[in-house]
């Protein structure tokens, strides 16, 4: 089949490469350049973390994290580019002050574990169990937990493995052009056989009930800091997380901001994020900073990704909200059955919402 695809952010590459895979010819259409500089994605720490999300997200999101986390090494392993993918877990800390807020987060892990058995449980550590894991946090905190089997990848080192991949099948691809679901007939002569809108924010204008929430990420060079795994320290307004990627390279964030606004990281935010990695490890007082961003999510009033057809050949997907690399496989295989079959079983199984035409 001709397949459009309007939008070249995650979804829109991940699903592309997939159809192309399938022996379609895909042509795509975004409003940006290659480098994804607007997208949501490009402001990430791509953290694959279902229990840890569980405590401030719905189940639904926890399903699609799991199914998720275990289709990624397939996805990757598809890809000519290699692309960081780690799962070493993930580590979760507080500082004395901030115990009961733990406790609170201990309690909804808990109760996680118990509506989804097959998950990992979280493990308790003291002080020694910790600096046995991660060495460099020595004496600085009492207590956390470990959160075994989740996991992480590089987003900006998927994004442009993708974009390699899609150039290398020949697609279609057309920088800096915005396309709309109406400028197109699917199924008429002369007009692609599928379109699919997985344009985010740019898609409001169709879905009115999309909208944005803005996130904040920092990208620190520390050398010095040896943390290896994915940390998120617990914090009175969010929990703060520090992403260690290949060569001493860390990416801390947390803000969620009910905001469309594009502008540059605040000094608030700035100041939260910097104090509390430095908090965790000392050494990030020398790190380097080697990018601030600030850029809005896609969501729905529920926080829940949905898809939902206008007419027979027109799906969109959207609302993929702060979960987009830990669900965003879940999404595409979902409307890869939809698009096969008319009908979706895995649909069922996250309770994610399908809108017929």
């Amino acid at each position: 089949m001709k397949i459009t695809v309007l939008g070249a952010g995650l979804m829109g590459r991940l699903l592309a490469c997939q159809l192309v895979r399938m022996g379609h010819q895909l042509e795509v259409f975004d409003a940006s350049g290659p480098d994804a500089s607007k997208s949501a994605a490009r402001a990430a720490a791509a953290m694959l973390a279902p229990l840890a999300e569980s405590a401030i997200t719905e189940l639904p999101v926890v399903k699609m994290g799991i199914h998720s986390l275990q289709r990624w090494p397939e996805l990757l392993a598809q890809l000519d580019e290699p692309v960081f993918f780690q799962q070493e877990g993930t580590l979760v800390l507080w500082h004395r002050q901030d115990a009961a807020e733990a406790e609170r987060f201990s309690r909804q892990l808990d109760k996680t574990s118990v509506s989804l058995p097959s998950l990992p449980k979280a493990q308790r550590l003291d002080a020694q169990a910790l600096a046995q894991l991660e060495p460099c946090l020595g004496s600085r905190f009492p207590q956390g937990l470990y959160l075994p089997g989740e996991g992480q990848l590089d987003n900006r080192q998927l994004l442009a493995a993708l974009l390699s991949q899609l150039e290398t099948q020949g697609v279609s691809l057309n920088w800096h052009c915005a396309r709309a679901p109406e400028d197109f007939l699917p199924g008429q002569a002369g007009q692609p056989d599928w379109v699919f809108d997985c344009r985010g924010l740019g898609s409001a204008p169709q879905w009115q009930s999309v909208r944005g929430v803005r996130g904040e990420v920092i990208t620190l060079h520390a050398p010095e800091v040896t943390l290896s795994r994915p940390t998120r320290l617990i914090h009175p307004r969010y929990p703060i997380y520090i992403a260690p990627k290949q060569n001493g390279i860390f990416r801390i964030g947390a803000t969620e901001i009910e905001s469309e606004d594009l502008s540059p990281i605040s000094v608030r935010s700035t100041l939260e994020l910097l104090s509390a990695a430095y908090s965790v490890d000392s050494g990030f007082a020398e790190a380097r900073v080697i990018e601030l961003i600030a850029q809005c999510r896609p969501a729905l009033p529920d926080n829940l990704p949905s898809i939902r057809f206008l007419g027979e050949r027109t799906m969109q997907i959207n609302g993929l909200y702060r979960h987009g690399f830990l669900i965003s496989p879940a999404v595409m295989d979902v409307a890869l059955e939809l698009f096969n079959q008319a009908n979706s079983q895995l649909a069922t199984d996250f309770s994610l919402s399908i809108t017929p035409p």
